[in-house]
């Protein structure tokens, strides 16, 4: 209980961060208003973070969220090509509504530097637990390709979404990042189909 509690509250911090941080900008937002949106205490928020600076590092874990919140929405019946897309989707979708631009901007060049931990590729995440977990049972199904292995069709998943988040932000958002997600993982992701992997 005692675990589950200190999730719920490091979320929560998080949580209220990029909302703040998407409504008002990051420079314009303190840390008493943080405390004070996630419902928790001073003793709380700086028992894990050093600062609003270090929640910068935590745009994965907002993303995460978003991942657990829509496992139990995905129909058990969906084929595994369309349980990608639809993750896809949603996630996009709630980065254009709830993440500054600049700020992911900011969090792609950090994990492109040789030193620091790179969140955005750490497979204990739920991200990538729950993307081995879609391509397996769909390989099982016979959905998916068995001429690639899980771990690599779940990079190749994951290196289309950072491919096209990159773009996004070099082009400065000027074109929505869901709507051009839709039109293109699926064919970024039609080599995971029987019979045209390339592997």
């Amino acid at each position: 209980m005692a675990k589950k509690n200190t999730r719920n509250t490091r979320a929560s911090i998080v949580d209220a961060a990029w909302q703040l941080f998407y409504e008002q900008g990051y420079e314009d937002t303190t840390v008493e208003e943080i405390i004070a949106a996630s419902h928790t205490s001073k003793g709380s928020f700086y028992h894990y973070f050093g600062g609003k600076d270090a929640l910068l590092a935590t745009l994965s874990d907002l993303f995460d969220q978003k991942y657990q919140d829509l496992q139990p929405t995905l129909d058990p019946a969906m084929p595994a090509l369309d349980k990608l897309l639809f993750l896809n989707r949603a996630l996009f979708q709630m980065i254009e509504d709830r993440v500054p631009l600049d700020l992911l901007a900011r969090l792609l060049s950090t994990q492109l530097v040789t030193t620091g931990a790179r969140h955005l590729l750490d497979h204990r995440r739920t991200y990538y637990r729950l993307l081995r977990q879609i391509i397996a049972q769909g390989q099982e199904a016979g959905q998916l390709t068995r001429d690639q292995s899980v771990s690599d069709m779940v990079k190749i998943y994951a290196l289309c979404e950072r491919a096209l988040l990159y773009d996004w932000c070099l082009c400065g958002g000027e074109y929505s990042l869901a709507a051009y997600a839709k039109e293109q993982m699926p064919r970024f992701l039609a080599q995971l189909l029987p019979g045209n992997s390339s592997g």
